[in-house]
């Protein structure tokens, strides 16, 4: 029986790169975007289905309460605004999807369906929003607010959001430019309409003053970890990102979204499941597992600094030795079930050494490429669907870690199978949406 395809996306952040091995970057500052164009030609190449790029808008501040250790370390920082960098890389690639983050709670839905809107166009129908809620009190202060609102609230307040974004989408229909040049008429009004929508937090008259993208509406992706998440993500979401632990966390996570999105009267195959998977690769499975190397006692207290800092909790006074205790956060609570892997026992020093070993990965693959694409192969067998996105490094991608990648895993799940070799559609959902 042939093996059933799944996808692969790209999960990236506009920061600077690896600075400190022999793979740095040769020219230095790459705020140009130039070199993530050269990642997302070679993501193309690749047949993946999209680029998504992650943003957050406030500089860590720590239980310090200031900014000096982010700064120092490159920590989330400097950190360009995504949009004009999906508009640079969509028009130097053909079949990509390039995907942008925005929040809902910095962005007006009005002038982010817009923007979405013009982008899905300049791309040709290959445009994503990463729908995000935002989470950091810093990035709220540059807003003039004085914390991020309690987690629950910030997803009902983004499910009216992107009620709107769809309804101002809608607002043209198909085929309302006639361009009639015997009547004089260029744009038939009878098919442009106002919404006047008028919710708990948000009200709109409408229309858009776009013309209705070729998508109809950009794709969207979410990272649905918590409750509210999951929700928010089966009802909207046409890709999500997920951190899950292990083949059987990996099952159930999937299994919950399916019938979440049936519930919600929508077609569960219409959203398709991206686990996070960082594997070691080597040219011998040797050569893979020396890259495991154990975290140093030196780095320790950097890391669980960075720990306090991205999850309002102050890991310092933990026992590195014992498990994670259970803690809700006002931050990114589902990011905070994936490094802490509730219930398997691991230890805090263990989820830290798997985080600095492979980065964010839904269960562990060292080996060759032919060894990581037969256990890619296995896992997604048991779980059913539906891909695999790759995190970047963050501020650590070098182009070694993308020719790893692209020239030699890729590959070898493509002689298998299990991925696409060429794009079957033009737009984007629809490629994601051909198996």
């Amino acid at each position: 029986m042939p093996a059933k395809p799944f996808h692969l996306g790209w999960f990236q952040t506009f920061q600077a790169n690896e600075w400190k091995t022999p793979y740095t970057l040769s020219e230095g500052v790459p705020f140009t975007g130039d070199f993530y164009v050269e990642l997302a030609q070679a993501l193309e190449r690749a047949c993946f289905d999209f680029l998504m790029l992650e943003d957050t808008v406030g500089i860590p501040r720590g239980l310090e309460g200031t900014t000096a250790r982010a700064l120092e370390n490159g920590d989330s920082c400097p950190k360009q605004d995504p949009v004009p960098l999906a508009a640079k890389v969509g028009a130097l690639t053909r079949q990509l999807g390039i995907v942008a983050t925005m929040s809902t709670t910095f962005y007006h839905p009005y002038a982010l369906a817009r923007l979405a809107s013009t982008m899905d166009s300049l791309t040709s129908g290959r445009f994503g929003w990463n729908v995000v809620t935002s989470a950091k009190d810093e990035a709220a202060q540059n807003y003039g607010l004085d914390e991020m609102s309690e987690h629950d609230l910030r997803y009902e307040i983004a499910d009216e959001f992107v009620e709107l974004v769809n309804a101002l989408c809608d607002s043209w229909e198909p085929g309302a430019i006639v361009r009639d040049r015997e009547k004089g008429i260029y744009i038939d009004p009878s098919k442009v309409h106002d919404v006047d929508f008028v919710g708990k937090h948000f009200k709109s008259r409408g229309p858009l003053t776009c013309v209705r993208s070729p998508q109809g509406r950009p794709v969207y992706l979410q990272a649905g970890g918590s409750p509210a998440g999951r929700a928010f993500a089966a009802k909207h979401a046409d890709a999500i990102i997920a951190w899950a632990t292990g083949v059987e966390g990996m099952k159930e996570y999937r299994a919950d979204i399916r019938a979440q999105a049936a519930a919600a009267g929508r077609d569960p195959d219409d959203v398709k499941v991206m686990f996070l998977f960082s594997p070691i690769l080597g040219e011998t499975e040797e050569e893979a597992r020396a890259k495991v190397k154990p975290m140093s006692e030196e780095e320790i207290p950097a890391r669980l600094k960075a720990l306090s800092s991205n999850f309002y909790a102050d890991f310092t006074k933990m026992d590195l030795d014992e498990p994670v205790p259970y803690f809700v956060t006002r931050g990114e609570q589902g990011s905070l079930a994936g490094f802490a892997q509730w219930g398997t026992g691991k230890t805090l020093r263990q989820c830290m050494q798997a985080r600095s070993a492979g980065g964010a990965s839904s269960f562990e693959a060292i080996g060759t490429p032919d060894q990581v694409a037969d256990i890619m192969a296995a896992a997604m067998e048991e779980v059913g669907g539906d891909g695999f996105l790759f995190p970047g490094d963050g501020g650590s991608l070098t182009r070694h870690r993308i020719i790893e990648i692209c020239d030699g895993l890729v590959p070898a799940l493509q002689a298998r199978g299990l991925t696409r070799t060429s794009y079957s559609h033009n737009l984007l959902r629809d490629n994601l949406r051909a198996f």
